[in-house]
């Protein structure tokens, strides 16, 4: 397989501060604002949630929140009935097991409704600061292209990626994988004579 450390090392020297995409100041505005990202770009997230993070301030806020305009103010997140059930959902569990605090471990996180490993993971490394992968599309598809992981299944290479990338710099390389897919590794006519990382990579596609 591909050299993993030196992979990390030059993609944080492309990448020195890397960063999530979506805007939010608290462990509970980044965890709506994933929930919604689902199926969404996040520059229109991040459109939306300019106004709904000043209306609503805490779990409990969301937790009574009319369904119906709730639906409304985040509509054009897409699959506006789905993301505001379970966001509703969501938060009457933060509020009535947690005391209206976000859990900050994996099992409690993906205990909560419309939480998955992924989201969990977001939330866990750009929220509270821990080693996490969250694997996306970008993710995916760049870790297989590169050849530091080797699979289809998202946990697989979440567990390959945490087994092969030391736990320090696990969060922060996650992040450029994210950014590094939407900038040069394209799933369309990737970048590859200006990749950073051609010579390591071990995709038989990338151009020369």
């Amino acid at each position: 397989m591909a050299d993993a450390g030196k992979i990390s090392k030059l993609l944080l020297k492309k990448y020195p501060n890397p960063r999530i995409a979506l805007n939010f100041s608290n462990p509970l505005e980044l965890l709506i604002a994933a929930i919604l990202s689902a199926r969404c770009t996040d520059v229109k997230v991040n459109e939306v949630t300019a106004s709904l993070f000043r209306k609503y301030r805490t779990a409990r806020d969301y937790a009574s929140a009319d369904p119906r305009t709730f639906e409304a103010e985040i509509r054009p997140t897409g699959f506006y009935k789905n993301k505001a059930k379970m966001i509703i959902e969501c938060c009457r569990k933060i509020a009535r097991e947690f005391n209206g605090r976000v859990p900050d471990t994996m099992e409690q996180l993906t205990a909560l409704p419309g939480v998955g490993r992924k989201t969990a993971n977001v939330v866990l490394g750009s929220a509270f600061g821990k080693p996490a992968v969250a694997v996306d599309t970008h993710v995916l598809r760049v870790s297989n292209r590169l050849g530091i992981a080797r699979s289809r299944n998202p946990e697989r290479v979440e567990e390959e990626l945490k087994r092969r990338i030391p736990e320090k710099i696990l969060t922060p390389v996650n992040l450029a994988l994210i950014l590094h897919g939407r900038e040069t590794c394209t799933a369309a006519r990737p970048k590859c004579r200006q990749c950073v990382l051609n010579k390591e990579c071990e995709w038989p596609e990338k151009t020369s």
